[in-house]
This record gives structure tokens, sequence and C-alpha cells, in this order.
């Protein structure tokens, strides 16, 4: 039997007792360290959305994404217009007689939203053929093909035109000739719609978006061009004045005539002018001083070329000489087959109101 130990005396230690505590205290703590680093994740305090299942459907055939708008009237991308080819999956027509303003005819046909812009892009055609508003009279017959362009002015593609003014029937139709760079009017003979300028101040442009007999009381022709576009002098003179009244005329031109007739010409919203182009340089007939633009009071690329007399406003359809271009004979063929199409395309009568 062993020794007790004696009162007041330390206890004899057991060897094997740390080294068990210790086995003991090391695998506790392994077993704390595996639980802390493969512990499952604690749920987010966060509530998930949950997003609602469609019910299930046949497939579809996938649709094409809807275009975006384009520009606003303001900007100055008027955009091209589209060629025929491209366009007649969307041409709409109209037939009005007039019992009123041209306005007010269409726009009871097809609404305010197109037909206000309609008239404007319309009037410019008719303005060839006779004064507007002033000699249109009551059971005119108007009627168009056309298309509408969402944030640009609609695209006319044939306008026919019964006056009872004149007493006949006119028509024009748009196309654009082989290696031409715009689409233009013309007519059943192949004629172009729109006079030009001889010795005008541009070489080429788009179309001639107002004049001085369309009623608008405005003082000059506005050519429709992109900026850039080359502008030529149009008699020898001398620059009198430059860029006055920059926020309505922007960047501006004012030549004064040598010679004896004494007229003036105004060139207004150009692109930004050399400083080299000084009041009192003189200019020749024909030569290229600046190139078009959006400058100043303009809502899209355009040159208002204007001629004055003194205080007295002149047409340069009056002042200058004028021809009518014509299409060559090798273009007859595809014209007449473009002209044979917008024809099956108008209205077969007017008669107010009816759109299609």
């Amino acid at each position: 039997m062993p020794d007790l130990p004696t009162i007041g005396a330390p206890p004899r230690p057991n060897p094997a007792v740390p080294v068990a505590l210790t086995a003991i205290a090391v695998g506790l703590l392994s077993g704390l360290v595996y639980w802390w680093t493969h512990r499952p994740p604690s749920p987010s305090p966060t509530v998930a959305a949950v997003t609602p299942q469609a019910p299930s459907r046949p497939a579809e055939a996938p649709q094409a994404a809807p275009s975006a708008p384009g520009p606003a009237p303001s900007a100055p991308a008027q955009a091209p217009a589209p060629s025929l080819a491209a366009a007649e999956a969307s041409l709409k027509s109209v037939s009005v007689t007039i019992a009123g303003p041209l306005e007010t005819a269409l726009v009871s046909a097809v609404g305010k939203e197109t037909g206000a812009p309609l008239t404007q892009v319309v009037t410019r055609t008719l303005v060839w053929w006779l004064r507007v508003p002033q000699d249109l009279v009551r059971h005119d017959a108007l009627s168009v093909v056309y298309e509408v362009r969402p944030g640009h002015e609609p695209v006319v593609h044939a306008v026919r035109f019964t006056s009872g003014k004149l007493g006949k029937t006119l028509e024009a139709y748009r196309y654009q000739a082989k290696g031409a760079s715009f689409s233009r009017f013309f007519q059943p003979d192949g004629t172009e719609l729109e006079e030009r300028l001889t010795d005008g101040p541009l070489e080429s442009y788009e179309q001639v978006t107002s004049l001085l007999r369309d009623g608008r009381r405005h003082k000059g022709v506005d050519f429709k061009t992109p900026v850039g576009t080359p502008v030529r002098a149009t008699f020898d003179g001398v620059i009198s004045r430059k860029n006055w009244n920059f926020n309505g005329n922007g960047n501006s031109v004012e030549i004064e005539e040598s010679g004896g007739k004494r007229r003036t010409a105004l060139f207004l919203h150009l692109s930004e002018l050399p400083k080299s182009l000084q009041p009192g340089q003189r200019v020749r007939k024909g030569e290229v001083f600046a190139s078009s633009g959006n400058s100043g009071h303009s809502f899209a690329p355009h040159l208002h070329y204007q001629l004055m007399l003194g205080d007295t406003v002149l047409d340069p359809f009056d002042s200058h000489a004028t021809t009518r271009a014509s299409l060559p004979a090798e273009e007859k063929a595809a014209f007449n087959q473009a002209l044979a199409s917008l024809r099956k395309a108008l209205p077969a009568e007017a008669v107010m109101g009816a759109a299609r």
C-alpha cells in the first residue's frame, strides 16, 4: 500500500495528468477552429426581391426593337429623305378639296401633328405653279403621297393639284437621278419643278424651302443645303458688312454690287468666316468666299440669300436669269417606272377629309 502524504506537505505530482490535460485542450481548440472555419453562412438580414414568373406561352419569332425617336426638328440634322424603294412600305396618301385655308383641309384629314408640317412641305411644290395662298380657290383638289418620319418633317413623294384658277391639273414627283446628290421634284415630262438661279449663290442644294411668293413675308430665298456647301458671290462687288446682328443673322456677309445696278446681296447663317475676309475686300462673280452653315436664328442648315435695291426687297427669281433642268434621255425609263408606281399610290379622287 502506498504511503499517504504528510499533512501540510504538497501532494506529489502525477506526470500523466499534465500530458492528458494538454491533449484535451489541444483537441478542444482544434475542434473550435474547425467549426469556425466550416460553419454555414448565416442568412442575410435583407429580404431578397422575388421576380414573378410570367406564364409560359408558345415560342414566338423575336420582334425588332422599336427605333429611337429622331432628333427634334430644330436639330441641324434634317435627315436625308429616304429613296422611294426604301419608303414604299410606309407610304401614306391623302386627298382633300379646298374649302378655306390649305392647312385646315390637311389637318382635318390627317390631324394637326402631321397636317401642319405636311402643309409647309406641300406648299414648297405648289409655289412653283401659283401664289399661295392668294391663288387657291374653293373646290381646288389636292392629292399627296407622303411619308411620316418621327422628329423630322414629312417627306412628300407625289403631288397632284387641280387648280380652278389655272384650269388644269398639275403633277410633281420626287425622284433622285443617278449620280445626283439629292432627290428633286420632276414634272411628268421629266423637267424639274423648281427653277434654278443662273449665277446663283450655290451650285448644289437640296431644295428651296422659302420664296418671296409663298406668303410667309420672308425677305429672301432659303436654300436647304448641308453645312459646308460653298457659297459664291452673285455679282462683282465689295464686302460692305460682316457678322452684324449676330443673334439673328449668325455669320453673315453683305456685298454691294459694283457698276450701275448697285444692288446689295445678303448671305446669312454661314459657317464661321475666315478672319481674312473683311469689309472693303473685293469679290468677283462666281468666287467662293464662304460656306453655308446653321448659325444665328436658324432651325436647320440652310443659306438665306436676299437681294436689296436701297430699301426695296428684290425677288432673286425676278432679278436673276433662271433655268429648269431636265432629266437626261438615259434616265427617262427609270423615272417613268417610278412615276407609274407613285401614280398608283395617289388617291383616285379628292374628297374632303378622306385619308388612308
